[in-house]
């Protein structure tokens, strides 16, 4: 059987619309009130009745002259159908309620980690009944695959498809334990940092800053290609005094307020990629989308990022 003759009939074993009416019109006693709470004419409603009562093989109403009483058939099916449709209001409200609330966000691990993380009680306190559910994945989400309200994504911000904002930049330069610094007798010069051990040597961000820094062939090949995927991970290498890292500054004020860390130089250096808020473009009005937008962006005005 096709799945659309399946479906007609169905909806013909189980008429919901005429069982509506039929549950306005026993808690009314009224063809008429049952009509004005349903936006329905008088005829509508009758015929409504009618289909349903062909549908049971009996009356389900006496008429009577400016009267209306439920048959014995339609005294055992009104509370029957009242608790039903309860039932099914008290399911939608749930599942929206559940949709309302949750808000599910994916986002790279290091922006997870450095920032989210780290702000996410500000949106808590200004939308308390907002629940957030956040996930870090180094592969990006399929919007159409994967239960998911918002993503904050690293890239240009060409997503077909998408709602794309652009949320920080992430700009690069070395960074250094203080320590470590101090032990090689200062780091005056770019080419400094040669002396010391390069941690991730082949991130592609290397080559890019040193040529900035007029450096254009540093001999990064000398140095183990370690590829490391988070920039925390090379972070706390670079904490515990066992090379330098390529960092984004933003991501490790904290750590650098408290000495862990510090940039040698001005010199900062983007590719082109940087930190991007997206959804689908046909979700930008779903209000908990539209709230944590308004946060993050008040947010980050705010740190001037």
């Amino acid at each position: 059987m096709h799945q659309e003759s399946l479906s007609v009939k169905l909806s013909k074993q189980f008429p919901l619309n005429a069982l509506r009416v039929f549950d306005a019109v026993a808690r009314h006693g009224s063809f008429t009130r049952a009509g004005t709470e349903l936006g329905m004419t008088q005829t509508a409603v009758s015929y409504q009745i009618k289909l349903l009562e062909e549908n049971i093989g009996e009356p389900l109403f006496l008429r009577r002259p400016r009267q209306i009483t439920l048959t014995d058939a339609g005294e055992k099916l009104a509370p029957k159908v009242a608790e039903a449709f309860e039932m099914l209001n008290e399911a939608v409200a749930s599942a929206r309620q559940a949709t309302e609330e949750i808000l599910t966000i994916h986002s790279t691990g290091t922006f997870a980690q450095q920032w989210l993380s780290r702000h996410l009680g500000s949106f808590q306190l200004k939308h308390p009944n907002i629940a957030v559910r956040l996930k870090t994945a180094g592969i990006i989400v399929d919007f159409h695959r994967e239960p998911a309200d918002l993503a904050v994504r690293w890239g240009k911000g060409d997503w077909p498809g998408l709602f794309s904002q652009k949320i920080m930049e992430l700009d690069f330069s070395p960074m250094l334990s203080p320590r470590l610094a101090k032990k090689a007798g200062g780091i005056r010069e770019p080419a400094d940092l040669l002396k010391l051990p390069i941690i991730s040597a082949g991130d592609h961000w290397w080559p890019i800053w040193f040529s900035a820094a007029g450096i254009e062939d540093p001999g990064l090949a000398k140095f183990p290609r370690n590829e490391l995927e988070l920039q925390v991970m090379d972070a706390n290498i670079a904490i515990a005094g066992d090379g330098v890292a390529i960092l984004n500054p933003g991501h490790f004020k904290e750590d650098v307020a408290a000495g862990r860390l510090y940039q040698p130089f001005d010199i900062m250096c983007n590719d082109g990629r940087d930190y991007w808020l997206v959804y689908p473009e046909n979700r930008k009005n779903v209000p908990k989308i539209k709230a944590f937008r308004t946060w993050i962006v008040a947010e980050m005005q705010a740190e001037n990022i």
